[in-house]
C-alpha cells in the first residue's frame, strides 16, 4: 500500500519534536545534561581509537562523533539513540581507504548517506528487520576478530612495518616482530586489565577515559618510549573544518558504489538493531523511517565535514539509557560536550599512548563479537543457519565485508525458500479418513497445504502423474494455501491445460483470498476450459458428480452453486 504524503509524514517525524510537544522541562534537561556528559566521557576514546583503527587520524573519529551524533539526535525516530562513528564500519573503512583514498571514502560516504535518505522515503526501514540473524551473526563477529587483529600491533608495540592487510599474513609478521614487544606491551595491557577490571568491579567508572588518562599521564611522567597519537599523527585540530565536496565523477560514483551500498547496509542494520535494544530497555517505539533519515542525513553531513561513517551506537544508546536520559536532547548536548572536548584539550590528545587506545579497541572488538550469541547459534541452530553464519563469518575475514555480506543473504534467500517450499504438501485425500467420504468414482481429491511459490511448483505440476485410472474430474481442495505468487498460477494453469488434454476437469476449491486475486489477474477464473472454482470442499464434490452426469459437455468457469466468489 502506497503512503501518502501525511503518513509518510508521520513516520519521518523526528522524535524530538514529539518530546517538545509533550512538553519538555528543566528537571528532563538536568537528567539529559548528565547523560550527554557522561556518554561523551565514554565516546571520547572511543572516537579517536575507532578512527585510527580504521586508518585515519583521530580528529576524523572526533569530527564524525559531533557532527553526525548531533544530527542523529537531532532527526532520529528514537528518543535515545547515540550516533557516531563504530566498529562495524572499520573493516570497509579501511578496504575503501586502501583502494580510493580518503577522498574515495568521503565519497562513498556521502553516496551512502544519500542512499539511506532515498530508503527512509521509500519507507524501506520496517524491511531491515527481515535481514537474516546469522548473516548479521556472522559479518559483526568477523568484524570484531578483524579490529582485534589491527591493533595487536599498537597493543604490544612491536616494532614492525606496515600490517599486512590480509589477516593471515598478519599473524606471520606479528610472529616474527615478536622479540620487539616491550614497555609499550605493559603499559597496553595494563590498560586492558585496568578496562576489564573496572567493567567487573565499578561498571560505573568510565573505565575508558580512565585507561587512557592514567596511561597518558604514566607514559608522559616516566617518560616511557612508546608511540602517542601526536608522535605518529601530529596535533588535533581545536576546530571544526568547512564543509567542501568531494571530487564527483561518474567513474568515481560508479566504482564507489559497492562501498556506499554497504556503508548504506551497516549504518541502517546498526542504527536499526540499537533502536531496538532501546526499545527493550525503555518501553517505548522507535520509527524505523526516522531513524533512516537521520542516518542519512548524518553521513551526508559528515563526509562534507570530512568525517567517517556514522550509525547508532548500541553500547553508548546504551550508557545513555542507563545515565538517565529522557530525550534526544542528551545526544545532541553529548555532541556538544564533545565539541567542547576537542576545543579545550586537543593539545593534550597527542600525549595519548597508542598501546592504550589499542587495549580500548580489544575491548570494543570483544563486545561487538557477542561471543555467546555466535557460539550458541553455532550450536543450536539448524544445520543451514550455522552454515551461512560461518560462511559470512569466514568471508569478513578473508575476503570482503561486502561479498560476505551480499552472499550470506543470498545463501541465506536461497535455504528459506528451500525451507519454505519443503513445507508445501500436496496430499492424496485417499490417505487421509473422512475426506473421501461422498466423493464419486472417477473423481481424485488432493489438499495444498502451505504457501504456492515458485519454489514449490513442481509438487503441484506432479499430481497429475500421482493420479491413478485418469480421473475425469481432479479436486483441488487450497484452502491450505496462504499465498500464491505468478510462478505458482502458471503451475496451475499448466496443471488445467494438461487435464484439459486429457478431457478431465479440475475444480479448486476452498480458494482463499490472496490466490484467487493472483488467480483472477491471470484469467484462470474466465478461461473457457476446464476449470471450475467452488467455495468449499463439499460443493466441490457436488460439482464433480455434476460434471460425471453431463460426461464430456460439462460447464466450464464458475458454478451458480459455487459461492466462490
Amino acid at each position: 500500500m502506497s503512503a501518502t504524503p501525511v503518513s509518510l509524514g508521520r513516520e519521518l517525524l523526528p522524535k524530538l519534536v514529539t518530546t517538545l510537544r509533550e512538553g519538555y522541562g528543566l528537571a528532563a534537561l538536568r537528567a539529559d545534561a548528565v547523560a550527554g556528559l557522561t556518554v561523551a566521557i565514554v565516546a571520547l576514546p572511543l572516537a579517536m581509537a575507532l578512527a585510527i583503527a580504521s586508518g585515519t587520524t583521530p580528529d576524523k573519529g572526533l569530527i564524525t562523533a559531533v557532527v553526525a551524533g548531533f544530527l542523529i539526535s537531532v532527526l532520529g525516530g528514537s528518543r535515545v539513540q547515540i550516533g557516531g562513528p563504530t566498529g562495524a564500519f572499520v573493516v570497509v573503512v579501511v578496504g575503501v581507504i586502501h583502494q580510493h583514498g580518503y577522498d574515495g571514502l568521503v565519497l562513498a560516504t556521502l553516496m551512502a548517506g544519500l542512499i539511506l535518505v532515498a530508503a527512509a522515503l521509500l519507507r524501506l526501514g520496517q524491511w531491515i528487520k527481515y535481514i537474516p540473524e546469522p548473516v548479521v551473526t556472522g559479518f559483526t563477529t568477523g568484524i570484531a576478530v578483524i579490529i582485534f587483529s589491527s591493533q595487536v600491533k599498537d597493543l604490544l608495540g612491536l616494532s614492525m612495518g606496515a600490517v599486512p592487510a590480509d589477516f593471515i599474513d598478519k599473524w606471520p609478521a606479528f610472529w616474527a616482530a615478536r622479540d620487539s614487544i616491550g614497555v609499550a606491551a605493559i603499559l597496553g595491557l595494563g590498560a586492558l586489565a585496568l578496562i576489564l577490571a573496572l567493567r567487573r568491579w565499578l561498571p560505573k567508572v568510565p573505565g575508558f577515559l580512565v585507561a587512557v588518562v592514567l596511561g597518558s599521564i604514566l607514559a608522559f611522567a616516566l617518560g616511557l618510549p612508546v608511540e602517542t597519537i601526536g608522535s605518529r599523527f601530529g596535533g588535533i585540530p581545536d576546530h571544526l573544518p568547512m564543509p567542501t565536496l568531494p571530487v564527483i565523477t561518474v567513474e568515481r560514483l560508479t566504482t564507489l558504489l559497492p562501498a556506499a551500498l554497504t556503508i548504506a547496509f551497516l549504518a541502517g542494520v546498526e542504527s536499526l538493531l540499537s533502536a531496538v535494544v532501546a526499545d527493550g530497555m525503555t518501553g517505548r517505539r522507535h520509527r524505523p523511517n526516522a531513524e533512516l533519515l537521520a542516518q542519512g542525513v548524518a553521513n551526508t553531513a559528515s563526509a562534507l565535514v570530512g568525517g567517517l561513517p556514522a550509525t547508532g551506537a548500541i553500547a553508548r544508546t546504551v550508557t545513555n539509557i542507563r545515565s538517565g536520559a529522557r530525550s534526544p536532547v542528551s545526544g545532541m548536548l553529548h555532541a556538544v560536550f564533545l565539541l567542547l572536548f576537542m576545543l579545550a584539550f586537543s593539545g593534550l590528545a597527542a600525549y595519548v599512548p597508542l598501546a592504550v587506545l589499542a587495549a580500548v579497541l580489544v575491548v570494543v572488538a570483544w563486545n561487538m563479537s557477542d561471543a555467546g550469541r555466535f557460539l550458541h547459534q553455532l550450536r543450536t541452530a539448524p544445520i543451514s543457519d550455522r552454515v551461512v553464519l560461518l560462511t559470512t563469518f569466514i568471508l569478513t575475514i578473508v575476503i570482503d565485508l561486502t561479498v560476505a555480506i551480499e552472499v550470506g543473504v543470498v545463501m541465506a534467500a536461497l535455504l528459506f525458500m528451500h525451507r519454505m517450499s519443503e513445507t508445501v504438501a500436496v496430499s492424496d485425500a485417499g490417505e487421509q479418513p473422512g475426506l473421501t467420504d461422498g466423493l464419486p468414482a472417477g473423481v481424485a481429491l488432493y489438499r495444498i497445504d502451505g504457501p504456492m511459490f515458485f519454489g514449490a511448483a513442481r509438487k503441484l505440476l506432479d499430481v497429475l502423474d500421482r493420479t491413478g485410472g485418469a480421473p475425469r474430474v481432479l479436486i483441488l481442495d487450497m484452502g491450505g494455501v496462504p499465498m500464491l505468487d505468478a510462478t505458482g498460477a502458471d503451475a496451475l494453469a499448466t496443471l488445467v491445460a494438461r487435464a484439459d488434454r486429457r478431457g478431465a476437469h479440475v475444480v479448486m476449491a476452498a480458494v482463499q483470498r490472496q490466490p484467487l486475486s493472483v488467480l483472477h489477474g491471470l484469467g484462470l477464473r474466465h478461461r473457457k476450459g476446464a476449470v471450475i472454482f467452488a467455495g468449499d470442499r463439499t460443493r466441490a464434490k457436488a460439482e464433480a458428480a455434476h460434471l460425471l452426469t453431463k460426461g464430456a459437455g460439462g460447464r466450464v468457469g464458475s458454478s451458480p452453486a459455487s459461492g466462490a466468489d
